[in-house]
């Protein structure tokens, strides 16, 4: 099966997200109007965005299945990137928009006890999430998407948000009243933290960014071919969860044209059992003694 057909199992992830984020979204909004509570409400505007996310993610997989065109001949894979980046903007929009309400709702210090249907509606939806956030993340590993990884991991920031709504309304059952804002807050910079999270790694990615240590695991495999004499320059770069290597070897200046290209071949086979590597561009030079 080959990274097309993989992205469109991962599709499969993303329509259980949405569908999951529009029940929990709705529940939890209504139910914190009914029941008085900051941190409720707070989750529920969580989720609320996270339909927009994980609809982004759906479509950056769809677009990454199209083959490569006239005027993207690498193919369009770096779309589930873009996805997550517009994920990520999402959320830290509706971050910053919890921190500020809490915030002021705790300086104008008007506390009210929430309703204990309030928690047990957290709980649960804390519950469904971690389901959610365990299938996410299998998947995503299976299928080798990126961007389903990182709809994973929010799921997972889901799944805590509503833990610690979850505390917060249980403190304010004790008398407790500030404990539930607080916890609104607290969910509010939980979901900035996911955000840049998953920005950073984007960024990462459409900037060229490459692991150091791959690298190097990369260069230790390539050493280990008898016919390499040097590995004088590698370079890698990712599209969507395509790893594209570019290696530059020097061997005997004596091989043929056809023993030369046997041993492009043969690194590259060992380099996709290995590292998995599907793209490796191997360019081969003499090696000179002095």
């Amino acid at each position: 099966m080959n990274h097309s057909d993989n992205l469109k199992k991962g599709e499969k992830g993303a329509w259980i997200s949405i569908f999951a984020y529009i029940v929990l979204a709705t529940s939890k909004l209504v139910v914190a109007a009914l029941g008085n509570s900051e941190a409720l409400r707070a989750d529920g505007l969580n989720n609320a965005s996270d339909v927009v996310a994980s609809i982004a993610v759906l479509i950056g997989l769809k677009i990454s299945r199209k083959p490569p065109d006239e005027d993207h001949h690498y193919g369009h894979f770096r779309a589930e990137t873009i996805a997550s980046l517009f994920a990520a903007f999402i959320m830290m929009l509706v971050g910053i928009q919890v921190i500020i309400e809490t915030v002021q709702s705790i300086l104008k210090q008007h506390y009210v006890q929430p309703d204990m249907l309030t928690a047990w509606t957290a709980l649960v939806a804390a519950i469904i999430m971690f389901m959610v956030y365990f299938y996410n993340l299998r998947l995503s590993k299976a299928v080798a998407s990126s961007a389903l990884y990182a709809a994973a991991q929010d799921n997972r920031s889901d799944a805590l948000v509503s833990i610690g709504a979850f505390i917060g309304i249980i403190g304010a059952q004790f008398g407790l009243f500030w404990l539930d804002p607080i916890a609104g807050l607290v969910v509010g910079f939980i979901i900035c933290k996911t955000a840049w999270d998953i920005f950073k790694d984007a960024t990462h990615t459409l900037t060229d960014g490459f692991d150091e240590k791959q690298i190097e695991k990369i260069k230790l495999s390539v050493l280990k071919d008898p016919d390499v004499k040097q590995l004088y320059d590698i370079k890698g770069r990712i599209h969507g969860n395509q790893a594209f290597i570019d290696i530059t070897i020097l061997v005997d200046p004596n091989l043929n044209v056809e023993e030369s290209h046997a041993i492009t071949e043969r690194i590259e086979r060992y380099l996709y059992k290995e590292h998995h590597i599907t793209h490796a561009q191997i360019h081969i030079e003499p090696y000179q003694t002095f």
